[in-house]
């Protein structure tokens, strides 16, 4: 039985898989193939995204909150830095995004509202104060 796109997305990945390796092209579902490609490429994008408002949030708390600082607030800082290095060297072309400052808005506002939700503070600036330079590098901390 064939599996399509609407029941059976795993079954129907394979079997376009399939497809494709034994040549047979002209039975592939190329509309929702060239949609799956596409969601590979937005996904990545939400991934780094997600790990820049994370970052951005937890630099947001180092500043507000210095009598909460500690190892696991280093740790995460750490990490999101890590993942996000990591995220850019396996796909070059999402540097792009971190030079974009309406991509950098984005994460902005999500970090603030992240921020918000941890720590009830309000007053954090409309637009974020630090360069990405500063935001990637390992040893930058907000006073």
């Amino acid at each position: 039985m064939k599996a399509t796109y609407e029941t059976d997305i795993v079954a129907w990945a394979s079997q376009q898989a399939a497809l494709l390796r034994s040549g047979q092209f002209s039975q592939l579902d190329i509309e929702h193939i060239a949609d799956e490609v596409e969601d590979v490429g937005k996904s990545e994008q939400r991934e780094l995204a997600n790990r820049m408002a994370v970052l951005l949030a937890h630099l947001l708390k180092w500043q507000a909150q210095p009598e909460r600082r500690g190892k696991s607030w280093q740790g995460t800082l750490r990490e999101q830095r890590r993942m996000i290095e990591r995220r850019v060297a396996k796909t070059p072309s999402l540097k792009a995004s971190l030079a974009d400052p309406e991509w950098l808005q984005d994460a902005w506002s999500d970090a603030k509202a992240k921020a918000f939700e941890e720590t009830s503070i309000e007053d954090f600036p409309e637009a974020c104060p630090w360069t990405m330079n500063e935001i990637l590098d390992p040893d930058f901390q907000p006073d």
